[in-house]
C-alpha cells in the first residue's frame, strides 16, 4: 500500500541522474493533454478549506465527431490510507495525474481525488470524503460536457478499497436520479475482505490493518465492518478488477475474493492480470496503450452502459 512512495525512494537511491532512464522511464509514457484542459484544485466539499477536499478535472480533447456527453472516470489514489496525494509527482512525472491525462486524451473525462488521511480522521470519514467527491462530479460534470449518468469509480491499492466501498455500500453513496455509477475499475486493491484468514496466512499482517481500521482496539467487529466485499449484490455496478502478476499472493487473493463475491451475487465482474508488473509499477503501466491494462480500461468505459 505504501508501494508508490517506496518505489520512488528506491529510484532515488539509484542515483538522481539515473532515476528516469533506469526506473520510471522504462514504464512511463506521458499522454499529451494541453494544460488548458486540466482544472486544478476544485473544492468538492462546500465550506472546507482543507486541501484534501480538492479534486483535479481532466477534460477530454475536443472531438468534432462527438455528439454526446462523455463518460468520466473518478480516480482515488492509494497510500495505505495514511499517505498519498493526487498531485504526487517525481522527476517531472505525474504519478496519478498521468492517469487523468490518459483518459482525457482518449475522449473520456477524468478526475483525481484527494481525501483526508489516517490518523487525522477515521476510516469512515475517508469514505465520506470520496463519496462527497463523487457527488460533486455527478452534480457538476454536465457543466463541462460530461454525462452524469456515466460515472466510473477507479482506485489503486487503498484507493481501490475506498472506491469499491463507495460503489457498493448504499449508505455511502445513496442512489439518486441525478447521476449514476456505471462501473468500477479496481486496481491491485487491498482490504476488500478483512475477515479472510487465508490472506493473513499469505503474509498479510492483521496488525497492519488493525492499526488503520481499529486503532482503539475496542471494535470487535472491525474486520467485517471495514470490508466492502460484504456489500456485493446483484445490483452492483459492473467491475473491472485489475491486478499485477508480480504482486504478493495476499493482494492477488483479495482481488480474487472480490471477483468471486460479485460473481456469486449475480453482478458483472471481469478480471485482468497484468503480467510483468508489481503492485507499484502497475500504476505507471495504466496509461499505456501497449500494456494490458490501458486498452482494457478504455474498452470497459466505452462499452459499458448504465442500466
Amino acid at each position: 500500500m505504501r508501494g508508490v512512495l517506496l518505489l520512488l525512494l528506491a529510484l532515488v537511491a539509484s542515483g538522481c541522474s539515473l532515476v528516469y532512464s533506469l526506473g520510471i522511464g522504462l514504464v512511463y509514457e506521458g499522454p499529451e493533454l494541453p494544460d488548458a484542459q486540466v482544472v486544478h484544485d476544485i473544492r468538492y466539499l462546500d465550506g472546507s478549506d482543507d486541501p484534501k477536499h480538492r479534486l483535479d478535472l481532466f477534460l477530454p480533447t475536443p472531438d468534432s465527431v462527438r455528439t454526446e456527453p462523455w463518460p468520466t472516470v473518478i480516480f482515488v489514489h492509494g497510500g495505505g490510507w495514511t499517505e498519498g496525494d493526487k498531485d504526487l509527482a517525481f522527476g517531472g512525472v505525474e504519478i496519478y495525474g498521468n492517469i487523468g491525462r490518459y483518459f482525457a486524451s482518449r475522449g473520456i473525462g477524468a478526475v483525481t481525488v484527494n481525501y483526508r488521511l489516517l490518523h487525522g480522521v477515521t476510516w469512515p470519514e475517508q469514505i465520506e470524503d470520496v463519496a462527497a467527491a463523487v457527488e460533486w462530479v455527478g452534480e457538476h460534470i454536465a457543466l463541462y460536457g460530461g454525462d452524469p449518468e456515466a460515472l466510473f469509480l477507479m482506485g489503486h491499492s487503498a484507493g481501490g478499497q475506498l472506491a469499491t466501498r463507495v460503489a457498493l455500500d448504499p449508505e455511502a453513496l445513496p442512489r439518486t436520479d441525478a447521476f449514476d455509477v456505471c462501473g468500477v475499475i479496481a486496481v491491485s486493491g487491498a482490504a476488500y475482505d478483512l475477515t479472510d484468514e487465508e490472506t493473513y496466512a499469505l503474509s498479510n499482517d492483521p496488525a497492519y490493518y488493525g492499526r488503520r481500521f481499529n486503532p482503539t482496539g475496542t471494535d470487535a467487529d472491525w474486520q467485517a465492518d471495514a470490508s466492502p466485499i460484504r456489500f456485493a449484490s446483484s445490483d452492483a455496478p459492473a467491475f473491472l478488477i485489475i491486478y499485477a502478476g508480480g504482486e504478493s499472493r495476499a493482494l492477488q487473493r483479495q482481488s480474487q475474493l472480490l471477483d468471486t463475491a460479485l460473481t456469486e451475487a449475480g453482478a458483472e465482474s471481469t478480471v485482468i492480470i497484468v503480467p510483468g508488473q508489481s503492485h507499484e509499477r502497475i500504476l505507471l503501466a495504466l496509461s499505456r496503450d501497449d500494456e494490458t491494462a490501458g486498452p482494457a480500461m478504455l474498452g470497459f468505459v466505452r462499452e459499458k452502459e448504465c442500466l
